[in-house]
């Protein structure tokens, strides 16, 4: 199936029909939801328009999409106690400042990319296997504690807490000075939701 990109900055609109077929305009074609999830690996942006009501499900058929990816054998990226802590912040005083949180913590993920790519591409057979569990151990710590960081004050029992990240000595101290400033801007998202709670 040929692809074809948005003109511009313009979002290529997807329909999803009664049916549940979803329609590329750009295409004119219709697509799966696998065409979706390679479409967001290819950087092609898109919005999914309810074709009966004109209402933007996009982030439904996202959600759906990441659903159906957890459900393939071996293809997992969220932890369950990632997820556990997730839902509880659904309806909690806090919800509205978890999205740009979690949105800081990924794009910081991938500034790193290139970084774990070298890392794990330069290591050969049992080292590669093991440099690849150990940035497994580090991204899933990283996310874990971000969410929790949200909450510092929440309960925590010994099961929700995560594997301590392994040592990455190659990790430069400017990223460190980073993160410290965006903990910073973070706090004071916090301090400001907490002192609109009181008013």
């Amino acid at each position: 199936m040929a692809k074809k990109r948005s003109s511009g900055n313009e979002p290529i609109t997807i329909k999803k029909y009664a049916n549940r077929r979803l329609y590329n305009t750009a295409t004119s074609s219709y697509v799966t939801l696998d065409h979706l999830a390679d479409m967001v690996k290819q950087n092609q942006d898109f919005v999914v328009i309810d074709a009966k009501t004109s209402d933007d499900i996009t982030r439904s058929v996202l959600t759906q999409i990441i659903f159906e990816e957890e459900a393939k054998g071996g293809q997992n990226l969220l932890p369950i106690r990632f997820m556990r802590q997730l839902i509880k912040y659904y309806g909690d005083s806090l919800q509205g400042v978890v999205p740009g949180f979690l949105e800081m913590s990924l794009e910081n993920f991938a500034k790193e990319q290139e970084r774990v790519r070298s890392r794990i591409a330069s290591a050969v057979g049992e080292d590669r296997v093991t440099a690849i569990e150990e940035q497994v151990r580090e991204n899933v710590a990283a996310l874990e504690s971000a969410v929790r960081s949200l909450n510092p004050f929440a309960s925590t029992t010994e099961e929700e807490k995560p594997a301590a990240p392994a040592k990455d000595d190659a990790a430069p101290e400017q990223n460190v000075a980073e993160m410290q400033k965006q903990m910073a801007a973070m706090q004071k998202q916090l301090d400001e939701l907490a002192g609109s709670k009181k008013k």
